[in-house]
């Protein structure tokens, strides 16, 4: 499929983001463009916006910065590992790839509240119909 202009240009500002902005200092958001921190993620590897959650596909390994893919990485669902841990699911718009992120100290808690309750409040039929298996 042909990519339209403005996705060639996003994909641009993508990269050129990803070259700018990779100092101890942190870096803006290719997503939501807010200013992100790497002081309060609790983590060597910040991957992700504690606001939008939104990621970059920047590596295959964790912290390799490896991709030369550098596309979108959306949010996609939570899911709990082994010891009660909280992990963000994100598939990357461009290639498809999913990846799982361990969620940071200041990641906004209405966000992933959100994210985990989208399941729920995007039931696949009427809630009426909710019990009616059973009589």
């Amino acid at each position: 499929m042909a990519k339209s202009i403005r996705e060639i240009k996003m994909a641009a500002q993508r990269a050129q983001m990803v070259e700018e902005d990779h100092g101890d200092e942190g870096f803006t958001c290719a997503y939501c463009g807010k200013v992100v921190s790497t002081e309060m993620a609790g983590t060597q590897h910040r991957n992700h916006c504690p606001h939008c959650l939104h990621s970059l596909h920047l590596d295959n390994e964790p912290g390799d910065r490896a991709s030369v893919c550098h596309g979108d990485m959306e949010p996609i669902a939570v899911w709990v590992r082994d010891g009660g841990e909280w992990a963000i699911l994100h598939r990357c718009k461009e290639c498809g790839v999913i990846h799982s992120n361990r969620i940071a100290a200041d990641d906004e808690s209405l966000a992933l509240m959100k994210l985990a309750l989208k399941p729920v409040s995007s039931l696949p039929f009427p809630l009426e119909f909710l019990g009616r298996d059973r009589q």
